[in-house]
């Protein structure tokens, strides 16, 4: 498991590097497919890109798109159960070998520039990813937290400011993973239940309180490197070198220029579909 930084973005927090991370614990997790119900594309064609969290909320002539999207099932998306004791010691990296199936994650959004463009790839194909938002990106682009859970899309924490976590007292950690399941329960209408600290530096601080907030920590198993803008055709590269069943894919939507991301997902998505690989999220039951 890779880096999550971002230096070109608060290069005094993202030149950081992320602790590393031991292997997950096992968890009773199941995946569902996204439902192959057709979905009408929105008119006009796809939206603008946007994306981020840790970046500044948004530049200026950014403007986030007014349009709702129509929900891409008839039916409301499996409810999620708050975190439960044990209180984990370790975040969970895979989830468990359902078939060909693999989780698509995104981090550090919404932002407005590149959180559309992978919306709109995401629901050309019809399936659902996981976006673990910033508290401080959230709050003004609210309306694409809408978007997101419209499409049946998981929201979830990552945090208010992208910290570095170990670094933070009990109630700086407190104030930012509540702070941000505060913004996305009083626009959504529920909190999340899954969080993921900012570069995947976790302690034991972070796992008590995220499961006092109800929620289950999730980190990856391959990691696109997307940050450091290494080339779409790299990054499409690397989600496809390490698909595999069980497999979450860490990618960013926010915290830079996120073109790359966006144009990879277009270019990937529809080869992991065609080898055989369901795109889920995870619900427990």
């Amino acid at each position: 498991m890779k880096s999550d930084q971002q230096p070109q973005q608060r290069p005094d927090r993202r030149a950081l590097l992320r602790l590393a991370l031991g292997l997950g614990a096992a968890a009773t997790v199941h995946l569902i497919a996204a439902d192959p119900a057709a979905t009408p594309l929105r008119p006009g064609g796809a939206p603008p890109a946007g994306g981020g969290a840790a970046g500044p909320p948004a530049q200026a002539g950014a403007r986030p798109s007014a349009y709702r999207l129509q929900p891409m099932t008839d039916r409301t998306p499996p409810r999620f159960r708050r975190a439960a004791p044990p209180v984990r010691t370790r975040p969970l990296e895979e989830l468990p070998d359902l078939g060909r199936s693999m989780v698509l994650s995104f981090d550090d959004g919404p932002d407005p520039r590149y959180t559309p463009g992978i919306l709109a790839t995401l629901r050309k194909h019809r399936v659902r990813a996981m976006f673990f938002v910033c508290g401080e990106m959230a709050v003004d682009n609210q309306d694409l937290l809408h978007e997101m859970a419209d499409d049946g899309h998981v929201v979830a924490n990552h945090s208010w400011s992208h910290p570095l976590i170990p670094g933070l007292s009990r109630a700086g950690i407190r104030d930012e993973l509540g702070r941000t399941s505060d913004i996305v329960e009083k626009t959504l209408g529920e909190a999340p239940l899954w969080y993921r600290a900012p570069y995947g530096a976790w302690n034991r601080n972070s796992f008590e309180i995220g499961a006092a907030l109800g929620m289950e920590p999730l980190a990856w198993t391959v990691d696109t490197l997307d940050w450091t803008a290494p080339g779409t055709g790299t990054i499409v590269r690397r989600v496809l070198d390490g698909a595999a069943p069980g497999v979450v894919v860490l990618s960013h939507d926010a915290g830079g220029d996120r073109s790359q991301s966006v144009a990879a997902l277009r270019r990937y998505l529809p080869e992991l579909l065609a080898d055989g690989y369901r795109i889920t999220v995870p619900h427990r039951m």
